[in-house]
């Protein structure tokens, strides 16, 4: 367990990464009371410095020995490190609050999105699970529907920008855009197919049931952060050409009636939502507008008219902030409490 302080020794594992860099800047941004920062990357990295507050830090590899004296790790890299290294920074007395999909099922392990479960941190035994980006923004949207209407069945179609993928995917992006528009062969390495001006209904690997492995996350997570097995979710995850933003249509049905005015109420007075719902004006949530910013924003509510108690609602958030690295500095803030 953390023990209270005035100000706490935090690492950032994968700090290189998009979302390390990304979680290094909110640490900074939100005033997080770090006493000494430490980070941490592969050995292709070692060496390289990284700037927070008015500090260069260097980069570091890690070792058995690396987690001795640290209160809290930010992992964000990758499963097979998350494997190896959370146990034995949890080992060492650190809490570890883990972005990759490694420990998000393992029924020891809370899973949790601050505005919807943050009770679940009270029986952790060393390590957070993160969830995936494109179920925290779902679950943040859905949790005030569901506690007022109780949620039977969410449909839920996603498109889910390339950073998602990481920095090679972005370069990707810019370099087939810029190789279309100078009549260049495109080619390509992140994705099995083009991502410029192409939608790609694939994301992660493929199971055997014709869903893929992100597909099934949103299954899976939704209902473990919700606390409700009986929740029936279906997913089609789709990647676009944009850097950085995921959207969503999300189709609930719920047990008892609810009409888009109430969900309106409800979401505008919910924590981390911003509802931005006035389509008459051409209002409604466009990633290019969320990039950079902490909220989940919903729009386009109205109701399913083909069903007797459905509501259809838009959901846009920056999956690199409340998809990944925000939320778990907003673990970590929970924790410290």
């Amino acid at each position: 367990m953390l023990k209270k302080k005035d100000k706490y020794v935090v690492a950032v594992v994968g700090a290189t990464g998009a979302v390390g860099n990304e979680m290094i800047a909110v640490l900074e941004e939100r005033k997080f009371p770090v006493e000494k920062l430490r980070l941490f990357a592969s050995e292709r990295s070692e060496g390289k410095t990284l700037q927070f507050e008015d500090s260069e830090i260097p980069v570091e590899s890690l070792n058995e020995d690396s987690f001795k004296g640290i209160d809290i790790a930010l992992f964000s890299a990758g499963a097979e490190r998350s494997k190896i290294w959370a146990p034995i920074a949890a080992k060492s007395g650190c809490v570890v609050v883990d972005n990759s999909s490694q420990w998000r099922m393992d029924p020891e392990v809370p899973l949790v999105v601050p505005e919807v479960n943050a009770h679940d941190l009270k029986w952790h035994k060393g390590i957070i699970a993160n969830p995936n980006c494109s179920t925290i923004q779902m679950v943040v949207a859905l949790k005030p529907i569901h506690d007022a209407a109780r949620i039977k069945r969410v449909v839920v179609t996603t498109f889910q920008a390339v950073s998602g993928t990481g920095k090679k995917a972005m370069d990707e992006l810019l370099q087939q855009t810029t190789d279309m528009l100078n009549f260049r062969e495109i080619k390509c390495n992140v994705y099995p197919h083009q991502i410029a001006f192409n939608v790609l209904p694939h994301i992660d690997k493929f199971l055997e049931n014709g869903y893929t492995k992100e597909e099934m996350k949103m299954v899976n997570e939704t209902k473990k952060i919700m606390g409700d097995e009986s929740i029936r979710v279906t997913a089609t995850t789709v990647r676009v050409p944009v850097f950085r933003g995921h959207s969503e249509s999300v189709n609930i049905e719920t047990e008892k009636k609810i009409m888009p005015n109430e969900v309106r109420s409800i979401l505008s007075k919910a924590p981390g939502i911003v509802v931005y719902d006035a389509p008459e004006k051409n209002v409604y949530p466009l990633p290019i507008d969320v990039a950079g910013k902490d909220p989940v924003y919903v729009g386009r509510i109205r109701e399913d008219e083909s069903i007797d108690n459905g509501i259809n609602m838009w959901v846009v958030s920056d999956n690199l902030r409340k998809g990944a690295a925000l939320n778990a500095v907003q673990i970590a803030e929970e924790l410290i409490k």
